[in-house]
This record gives C-alpha cells, structure tokens and sequence, in this order.
C-alpha cells in the first residue's frame, strides 16, 4: 500500500484526496441543478429582462454572479468545523430574530407586491425568512444534542423548541409570508421527529398545527382567496386565477418532449414570475415531461444524499452532523416539492423559489451555505471512520495474543 502511494503523481494525490474529503455524488447534483437553472432562468427571462432593462441576458449575468458567490459561500463554509456552528446555534437564533423584526419595521423593510420581506443591503435584498431557515436547521441540531433525552422523555423539552419555531412562524406571517412560515415549521418538526420525540406528544401537536392553519388560511382575506383560487383556478382565470392557470397552461403545452428550450410561449408576459417561482413551468414546457421527470429525480437524489450523509454520521456516533444533513434534507426536499406542487396546481399559490434553480440571491446563497454544511458533515464524517477504523486494528493488535516461536529440532548426536 505504501509503495502503491508512492507512485502516485501529485494530481493523483490531489484527486484520492478530495474523493475523500468531498461526496462527490452531492458535488454532481448540486452542480447539474445549478447549471441548469442557469440555463432556464435566461430562457424564462430573456422577454421580461430585455423589456425591464433592455439588456436581454441581465437576469442571466444576475444569477451567474450569484451562483459564483454562492460556491464561494460553500467553500468558506466548509472550512469551518461543526464544533464552531454548534457553539453558534444560539447566537444564530437571536440575529434571525433581530432581522424577522427588523424587516417589519417601516422604512427599513421593503415592501413588493404586498409583502414586506426583504432588507436592501445594497447589491442584494436580503430575503430574512431564507437565512432563517438555515439558521433553525442549526439551531434545532444543537438542541437535540444538548437536550435529547429531554426532548424524547419530556413534554416541556419537546414544547421548548417548537415555541421558539412557533414565534419564528408568526414574525413571517406578519410579513406576509406563508411559504417560508410553513417549510420552517416543517423542517423543525420533522427534525424534532427524527430526534425521538413521543408519537402520542407529536400526533397532538400535529393536529393542533392543522387546526392553526386552517383557521389562519380563512381568517385572512388574501390567504382565503389563494385557497379558492388554487381550488378552481378557471373560476376567475384573467383575475386572482390568472397565475395558476397560464401555469396550467405552460405545464400542458409541453406534453412529451416539449417546445425546445427557449420555445415557451407562456414566458412571454403571460405567465408572471417565470424566471423565479414559476420557473418549474417554463421547464415543464420546454423540456417536457422527460425534462420533468429529469429534475424530480435529481431532487430526489439530492435528498438522499442528505439522509445518507446523515445516516453516516449517526453511525459514527457524530450527532450534531447528523441532525443538520437531516434538517437540510427535510428543508430542500419539502420546498422543491411545494415549488413544484404550487405550479401544477395541486397545493396553494406560495412564493416558494424552486432550490439551486429559480433566479434570486438569498436563495441562492442560503441554499449553497446549506451545502457547504453537508459538505463538512461528510468529511468529518469520513474523518472519524478513519479514526475508528485506527483505534479499532491498534486495539486488535494489542489483544491478539503473541504467536509461540517455533522449537528448533536438536540435531542427533551421532
């Protein structure tokens, strides 16, 4: 083995090391997402960019920069060991609070379409409910390694956590913004699921939560007419229907095969938000349903990775990993799936960007720090393998017992 080493040329050295360091599967579908999501974020927004700013790949040049600036996030990101962010799940929690009140506060948050959920910090408007997200998943991770066994034997130690994701949700709503309210709310629970908490406490909070939303989505006027848009979309199609059924409409056209990239007619000022949260249709139908089931896969593939990753670091007895791959995993699967849900109509109009693919900043560059920390939990993953692995033959070696020199024969004395 040491000469095999040996003779490897230093690239050699490079590329064992980095198929070490690196899951080089999570590396490929991450990358493929994010190529392609270049590719339709200018077919969605070439029309609208050449209109808006009379530059037609602006919104491509736009995403570019911050597909570059999110690698760059993931690679500082995973340069930090786990020990660090967990120290840090507090303080993550008080700065997601302080910017969930600060984006209310008039004159500092800024209102679009409605919706009051961004902070300008210049070159980018800081989306507060995307950094939340991530901050919870570490947050939530460090919870449970600190208070497992309360969180699995107490009513108070599951509750706790799931009051501070409850005010966490209300903050959002207030913006409004019930997607991202929902997804974190989701990924906390399922986090706490995983973490062993009683079914008899989970099954009642459940139906607590279910009574929540219900009341809330018919307590508000705009919440009210999105429910009954989305459940009969035709009823109204020009008006409050007119999104979801020009979504309809592109998803339909694209049949088999689809139009071909750049042939959707749909993205031509028909159907809104294209290049964001409706980009799923402009692929649906220029790529087709082929295209569809290409990038259901590769998401799906990008949540096992998560788990599997995951499991590893259970299995090494690395909790805090563990935890966070799950948290990343439930996040990344749960918002895909509702991205793509919203826009063939069979859930409720949110404003969900479809993960690593639609056009916008902090989605993008939260998502590419959520990788960065699946990246690191897969080293120190490997890392402690090899330690144990280690431990384990220099345990054997000393147990195993000294093997009896042979007798030497004594020559016959003639």
């Amino acid at each position: 083995m040491n000469e095999l080493q040996a003779s490897r040329t230093p690239q050699e050295k490079i590329a064992v090391k980095v198929r070490q360091h690196l899951d080089v599967g999570l590396v490929l579908v991450v990358a493929t997402l994010l190529g392609l999501g270049l590719v339709m974020v200018t077919s969605a927004s070439i029309g609208v960019a050449e209109k808006q700013t009379g530059n037609p790949l602006y919104f491509f040049e736009r995403q570019l920069v911050f597909v570059l600036a999110g690698i760059a996030v993931a690679a500082a990101i995973y340069r930090v060991r786990l020990v660090h962010w967990q120290t840090a799940g507090f303080a993550l929690l008080l700065l997601t609070f302080v910017l969930l009140a600060l984006v209310l506060v008039p004159g500092i948050g800024k209102t679009v379409n409605g919706s009051t959920r961004w902070i300008p910090l210049g070159i980018i408007n800081l989306q507060v409910s995307e950094l939340a997200k991530l901050c919870f998943v570490v947050y939530v991770a460090g919870y449970l390694v600190r208070h497992g066994n309360d969180v699995r034997e107490t009513f108070s130690g599951f509750m706790r956590p799931v009051l501070v994701l409850g005010l966490a949700a209300a903050l959002m709503l207030m913006e409004p913004d019930f997607g991202a309210a929902a997804v974190l709310m989701a990924t906390g629970l399922g986090m706490l699921f995983l973490g062993g908490v009683r079914l008899g406490q989970f099954g009642l909070l459940m139906a607590v939560v279910a009574a929540a939303l219900a009341v809330l989505a018919v307590s508000s006027p705009y919440r009210l007419e999105r429910l009954t848009t989305f459940l009969n979309p035709w009823a109204d199609p020009f008006n409050s229907g007119f999104q979801l059924t020009q979504s309809l409409i592109a998803i339909g056209s694209g049949s088999w095969t689809g139009l071909g990239l750049g042939g959707s007619i749909q993205k031509l000022f028909y159907l809104p938000e294209a290049h964001n949260d409706f980009l799923f249709a402009v692929l649906a139908e220029e790529l087709g349903l082929l295209g569809v089931i290409v990038v259901v896969g590769l998401y799906a593939y990008l949540v096992w990775r998560c788990f599997a990753i995951a499991a590893a670091a259970e299995n090494c007895g690395h909790a805090f990993g563990a935890y966070l791959a799950y948290g990343v995993g439930i996040w990344a699967g749960l918002q895909a799936f509702i991205n793509m849900g919203v826009n063939m109509g069979i859930l409720p109009t949110k404003g969900l960007t479809l993960p690593l693919m639609s056009a916008g900043g902090s989605s993008m560059l939260v998502m590419c720090a959520a990788i960065g920390l699946l990246l690191r939990v897969h080293r120190e993953t490997v890392q402690a393998g090899v330690q144990l692995a280690v431990y384990s033959n220099a345990a054997m070696r000393k147990t195993r017992p000294a093997r009896e020199k042979p007798r030497r024969k004594l020559k016959e004395v003639a």
